[in-house]
């Protein structure tokens, strides 16, 4: 798995690099490089392949949405990572955009990056019909903005030091998290021009895999080490971030992680073989937490 994500990372970066190269240069480069580029896990990416595989697609079509989807997750972690967000110093195991370069540098980087996102899928090198190409723009538009990722940030930094219901907090988190991950399930769907119903069954399965890792992600906050996990730890319980874990207690979160875990990887049976690489991928997301705990004990 470690070895097809960096296989990913650099087939994602080499493009990335090679198309920011061929742009006109500006002083926000170096910032958006430097919040998009270096580290990173590359799982979106991962699943967008993994999916395409499913429906036999490109895989160099796929690398440049996976970029795309890059640009998006790298945008929507500077401005996250902000004072008047989150507030965090560390990101990917060095210093937030906004630390590096201030404030409004950042700011003005994420926009770019999340207008680059459009720039990319827009673009001629493309080679999908201008119809798809429309379609892909304005369901990654839906993820990034008030019904997605900035919606959710949004509900996250209002339901602190709230007693925040379940249904609540997972709303939250699929608009946080869970709409960046249905693009990377839908989209293939979308480019193989499959119906409506595959859509959205592929879209759930992105809502739920979205779930899955951030619940991952809040077990990591809550027992992980900054140096291993990259970033800055046990953050949430400090600012009374509205979680599951908070809500249902650690030993109860993973019980549920685990029945979305199973839920995902009884769907996606239905496709047999095809699916064996998005369940690999499902699984280590899943496992992200069995990791955790070893390097606690």
């Amino acid at each position: 798995m470690i070895k097809d994500l960096n296989h990913i990372g650099k087939d994602t970066n080499r493009f990335l690099n090679l198309y920011i190269k061929r742009q006109s240069k500006t002083e926000l480069i170096r910032s958006m490089k430097y919040g998009l580029l270096p580290g990173g896990k590359k799982i979106r990416s991962k699943i967008l392949i993994d999916v395409g595989r499913i429906f036999n697609l490109n895989y160099r079509t796929i690398i440049k949405v996976g970029a795309a989807v890059e640009c998006i997750h790298a945008y929507s972690l500077i401005h996250d990572d902000l004072p008047c967000m989150d507030n965090d110093s560390i990101r990917r195991g060095k210093l937030s955009t906004h630390k590096k370069f201030g404030e409004s540098t950042a700011v003005l980087a994420g926009n770019s990056l999340l207008t680059l996102a459009f720039e990319i899928l827009s673009d001629k090198s493309l080679m999908l019909k201008e119809k798809t190409k429309v379609e892909l723009v304005s369901l990654i538009s839906e993820c990034s903005g008030h019904t997605g990722i900035a919606g959710g940030q949004y509900l996250d930094l209002n339901y602190e030091r709230k007693k925040i219901k379940k249904n609540k907090i997972i709303d939250m988190q699929i608009k946080k998290t869970g709409k960046l991950f249905a693009f990377c399930c839908v989209a293939p769907a979308l480019i193989s021009n499959k119906k409506r119903n595959v859509l959205k069954f592929f879209e759930n399965i992105g809502y739920e895999i979205g779930l899955l890792f951030q619940i991952t992600d809040d077990l990591i906050d809550y027992r992980g080490i900054t140096k291993k996990a990259g970033k800055k730890t046990k953050k949430d319980e400090k600012k009374g971030k509205a979680t599951l874990i908070s809500l249902l207690g650690y030993k109860n979160t993973i019980k549920y992680t685990s029945k979305i875990k199973n839920n995902i990887l009884s769907k996606i049976s239905y496709y047999g073989k095809k699916s064996e690489n998005l369940k690999k991928t499902v699984l280590f997301i899943f496992e992200r937490e069995k990791w955790l705990k070893n390097i606690n004990t």
